[in-house]
């Protein structure tokens, strides 16, 4: 499992938004990155389907950070 947040955040992508996120310089990554974990802390949605699925949750915190839709 990548320690790396970048690395972490691009693991829970869908292929495609992996790519799209992989074309764009590490400081924005990095800023997506620090989003992602974010929204995985504060959205208390994600919660009840973390207990079910975690890299569900995981997943689902990280389309919503780069189709823009986070809380």
């Amino acid at each position: 499992m990548p320690t790396d947040d970048v690395a972490r955040f691009l693991e829970a992508l869908s292929p495609a938004h992996r790519e799209e996120v992989r074309r764009q310089p590490r400081p924005q990554q990095e800023k997506l990155a620090a989003a992602w974990e974010t929204e995985l802390r504060e959205d208390t949605d994600l919660d009840t389907l973390s207990e079910l699925s975690p890299a569900a949750a995981e997943s689902e915190a990280a389309r919503r950070v780069v189709e823009g839709k986070g809380s």
